[in-house]
């Protein structure tokens, strides 16, 4: 599956709010109620996250996910690198509990 595609099926799910929709990046807000389809969407194009997980993330992930933002303890980062492509996701849930950020990233 390539970004087009993820980003379709993803953009299939009701959003709180669109923020930006554009060639290579993605920045909506979703509702609590529809994370759990936004996960599974999410896992089945880029398996499990990075972040949070057992081990650090990788100083040449940080890099790259650094000049959009980041990640925190209580957010989600999955990565994918196939060649030249990078494709990533953070989840940056809201303090309200309700709402999350969404933000999906094709950076050649």
């Amino acid at each position: 599956m390539k970004f087009d595609e993820l980003k379709k099926e993803v953009k299939s799910l009701p959003f709180d709010a669109l923020r930006l929709d554009c060639d290579n990046n993605f920045e909506a807000v979703i509702m609590k109620e529809e994370l759990d389809q936004l996960i599974i969407r999410l896992e089945k194009f880029f398996g499990s996250p990075v972040f949070p997980a057992k081990e650090k993330v990788p100083f040449q992930i940080r890099q790259i996910i650094d000049g959009f933002g980041g990640v925190l303890p209580g957010q989600t980062l999955y990565f994918f690198n196939q060649g030249k492509d990078v494709i990533f996701s953070m989840l940056w849930p809201w303090k309200d509990g309700q709402r999350t950020t969404i933000k999906i990233i094709k950076k050649e």
